[in-house]
């Protein structure tokens, strides 16, 4: 494993990247190095687990708002892998790049459970001072709702996010799941009191641009972080695969911290926030980590 060889964890650069002093790079199979990835356009991006990110928000002064992604619970995972079409959507045609897929990719990262909820929301809870915005499914729903309520926080009813069209049921003997959900948190401060009314929920067509396996449409992404932020914020996504969150922050004027396990998912969340056409800078500053 990734362990600790003694001293205090301090984040210092590298001759090619920035890491974990008192950590060693873990085995194949274990928890991931702690690496930087990017440190440009208002963005910070690492391949790290979410446990290793909350430090490094810690060392920064903590965030203003967190948005995550975070695998779902086993029942979905378990619906999805190795699922199998019977609907006959390709059977008039005879051609499968018609309809749906027979068989559906397998999610390549393990879910979560309560208690992976739980252990995340009170590491974070420390370092973030503003909203917390966790897109899930309905079994765990509940979960992060009561993981928030318990460490303080204003909890509200979990918000659809439905992608209309964007799913059907393989099995073909029940109806489509076309919503995820947002359960929302915030600090029960004065000025948090004072945010505003927001939507109560979030409707889009179809499967949208979404560049993982689990990734969410940067629309969407963008709707939230419109919604639960403020110009210039530093936003924090420390599950964020293809950093579709950082897509958004860069496009909204905020800035990022974001972080992934898979260090695949990130080098191509680092690739899509190169890409990125320039944009007007709506904070006047063009990164808080002194990078490009």
């Amino acid at each position: 494993r990734g362990v600790r060889v003694g001293g205090p964890v301090r984040w210092s650069r590298g001759t090619d990247r920035l890491r974990l002093t008192g950590w060693r790079d873990s085995v194949a199979g274990d928890e991931p190095a702690v690496t930087m990835l990017l440190n440009e356009r208002g963005a910070e991006v690492w391949h790290c687990d979410w446990r290793r990110l909350a430090e490094r928000a810690r060392e920064l002064g903590g965030v203003d708002a967190l948005i995550v992604d975070a695998p779902y619970s086993e029942r979905t995972h378990a619906g999805h892998d190795g699922g199998e079409r019977y609907d006959g959507s390709c059977a008039d045609r005879g051609d499968d790049s018609y309809g749906h897929r027979k068989k559906t990719r397998g999610i390549n990262y393990r879910p979560w459970s309560t208690d992976d909820v739980n252990a995340f929301v009170d590491a974070w809870s420390a370092v973030n001072r503003g909203w917390f915005v966790s897109i899930t499914d309905d079994v765990l729903a509940m979960s992060w709702r009561l993981a928030f309520e318990r460490v303080g926080l204003c909890g509200f009813a979990p918000l659809p996010i439905v992608e209309i069209g964007s799913r059907v049921r393989l099995a073909g003997d029940g109806p489509s799941s076309w919503t995820c959900w947002a359960v929302v948190a915030r600090p029960r401060t004065q000025a948090m009191r004072k945010w505003g009314t927001l939507r109560g929920g979030y409707v889009y067509t179809g499967h949208g641009d979404r560049a993982v396996m689990g990734g969410k449409r940067t629309e969407s992404m963008r709707d939230l972080v419109r919604d639960y932020t403020r110009p210039g914020d530093l936003v924090c996504d420390p599950c964020g695969g293809a950093m579709t969150t950082g897509l958004a922050c860069i496009l909204e004027g905020r800035r990022f911290l974001g972080g992934d396990a898979m260090r695949e998912h990130a080098e191509l969340g680092v690739n899509r926030i190169r890409e990125l056409p320039a944009v007007p800078d709506k904070t006047g500053t063009l990164s808080l980590f002194g990078g490009a």
